[in-house]
């Protein structure tokens, strides 16, 4: 049987996996790194012709390396927000402004006050953000209007590379979601809102199925990735749901933690059955429920999508489904922080170290309380001013104490995100754990005790490729949907149960953690001020 091409178009590399879908198998795997460019403190870009030729390249070692170069399909995930402003001949009228750029601050209350926060997130699903296509474009509106003017299509990251292959210009609807200015129930350009900025949305390419059949790989491409012209190139998804496809999550019931540089989670959602749209509470914000109104959904009042201005509700690559994204900022960075800060930075063991003197002190640090905000914080409390501290700190601490209360820290600040999102998505009945931190047996547990949910590691190394792949799979129809794709391919580790009595504890922490940012937020922001100064 052919193989499946899954190619994942990230900030620092691409990747590229040839999967096969006969024994559930990924049989090459190939990446290339290419550069991230900062013109200005506050940019953020590179060069799609960068992702173009590191595309070629792992192609070329992936077939290489199987020793086979028989396709049956391409697809896609990619890094989500990015905006590529191509000419009418689908040239690049500049570099790709990226997820990472922070120049659209004051953009982003633009195009919320076109509508009020509580209506924006009804049809986005999501406040606008830096570095999201929508506020982007809207600062290009202000500051470079030239420059829009010429502009025929807006495009995202992966949709270049697809353009490149088969000549076609569109995207899909887990990416338009990322956007900021999509309408995530009727899975369409929101015209509410472009209207409220005036960006017309002749900018923006057809909306597509994530498993839609995009066009046909070209001669010329097929000739510079060393592949049969003809083969179907399939539209593709963005990298979180790519990510989620591959660790399972295609239905309600799971939800995905993700410990790397930051923290993510990934709930599965599809819409509640309800009798009319409400409005509810939940901690401090407001929890929408709208009804839904599209071909799939007709306005019966029946079906309500629920969002949350502290959450992103996107659409799922998978048809009629939803995911709610929650995510803090300092996961593992606040681990990488205490490693320079005490001495282990150039230790090649300093990870395994510092979980091993965790492990040795007691659930709670003796009492120590560690507050990850160390870059600001989404999730729940979307301050980019928030801080960190040790709380209780005292002269008997350790390095152990240390290292146990921020693992401690960072998974009452997960716990927080993920109790939000369920309050959105539904009770699941276990926790998928990736990134780093997942490697850590001690943070494992830790994670799992302050839950109180069973956790079980992903095994399966480059979920998003693989979620691309196994979308090629179902766009050429080697698998029926996507939940019979990622049944022979979904693997993960023993299951880490949560201790009753630690649990206990860990609960009575939580509480007391939830109260010191709402006591600690004005000192935090003087604080911060100082720096500034």
């Amino acid at each position: 049987m052919p193989l499946l091409l899954g190619i994942d178009i990230g900030t620092s590399s691409a990747k590229a996996v040839l999967f096969d879908p006969e024994t559930g198998q990924t049989v090459a795997i190939a990446g290339q790194e290419y550069p991230l460019h900062k013109p200005a403190p506050d940019r953020a870009e590179q060069n799609p012709e960068d992702w173009w030729q590191a595309t070629i390249t792992i192609v070329r070692q992936a077939t290489e390396q199987a020793g086979r170069s028989d396709v049956a399909a391409i697809s896609f995930s990619g890094q989500m927000h990015g905006t590529i402003l191509l000419d009418r001949a689908g040239v690049p009228l500049h570099p790709a402004i990226i997820w990472a750029d922070q120049r659209s601050a004051a953009a982003c209350a633009k195009l919320t006050a076109t509508l009020g926060s509580e209506r924006y997130a009804a049809i986005a699903g999501t406040l606008p953000a830096v570095g999201f296509q929508g506020p982007t474009l809207v600062w290009l509106a202000e500051y470079e209007p030239a420059l829009l003017a010429h502009t025929h299509q807006v495009i995202l990251p992966k949709d270049y590379i697809r353009l490149r292959m088969t000549g076609e210009i569109a995207t899909e609807v887990s990416d338009a979601a990322s956007t900021g200015i999509f309408d995530i129930s009727r899975q369409a350009w929101a015209a509410e809102i472009l209207a409220g900025v005036g960006l017309p949305e002749t900018l923006f390419p057809p909306v597509l199925a994530s498993t839609a059949v995009a066009g046909q790989l070209t001669r010329q491409a097929a000739a510079k990735l060393g592949l049969s012209a003809g083969i179907p190139v399939i539209a593709g998804c963005a990298d979180q749901p790519a990510q989620a496809i591959g660790n399972g999550l295609v239905a309600p019931g799971l939800a995905a933690v993700t410990t790397g540089s930051g923290g993510q989670v990934f709930v599965p959602l599809q819409p509640a059955k309800e009798t009319q749209g409400t409005k509810g509470t939940q901690g401090n914000s407001e929890i929408l429920q709208v009804p839904m109104s599209s071909p799939e959904f007709p306005s019966s009042g029946q079906n309500i999508l629920r969002t949350d201005p502290r959450l992103h509700v996107f659409n799922h690559a998978v048809p009629q489904m939803w995911y709610v994204l929650g995510a803090i900022l300092s996961a593992g960075l606040s681990l990488r922080w205490l490693r320079h800060v005490t001495g282990l930075a150039e230790a090649a063991d300093a990870y395994p170290i510092l979980s091993a003197e965790a492990a040795a002190v007691p659930p709670g640090a003796d009492g120590l309380i560690f507050l990850p905000y160390l870059s600001g914080e989404r999730t729940p409390h979307m301050d980019p001013l928030a801080r960190g501290g040790f709380i209780g700190l005292s002269a008997y601490h350790t390095r152990g104490h240390l290292a146990r209360a921020v693992m401690e820290g960072v998974a009452f600040a997960l716990r927080q995100t993920l109790e939000i999102s369920l309050s959105l998505g539904g009770q699941v009945e276990r926790v998928i754990a990736g990134g780093g931190g997942a490697e850590s047996e001690v943070w494992r547990q830790i994670q799992a005790d302050v839950f109180g949910l069973p956790l079980q590691q992903s095994l399966l190394s480059e979920q998003a490729s693989v979620g691309a792949a196994l979308l090629a799979g179902v766009g050429a129809g080697l698998y029926p949907d996507l939940p019979a794709a990622c049944q022979q391919t979904a693997h993960y580790g023993p299951i880490t149960s949560p201790n009753p009595s630690r649990q206990a504890h860990y609960s009575e922490m939580y509480a007391r953690f939830s109260q010191l940012y709402p006591r600690l937020r004005e000192d935090f922001h003087w604080l911060a001020g100082l720096k500034s100064n």
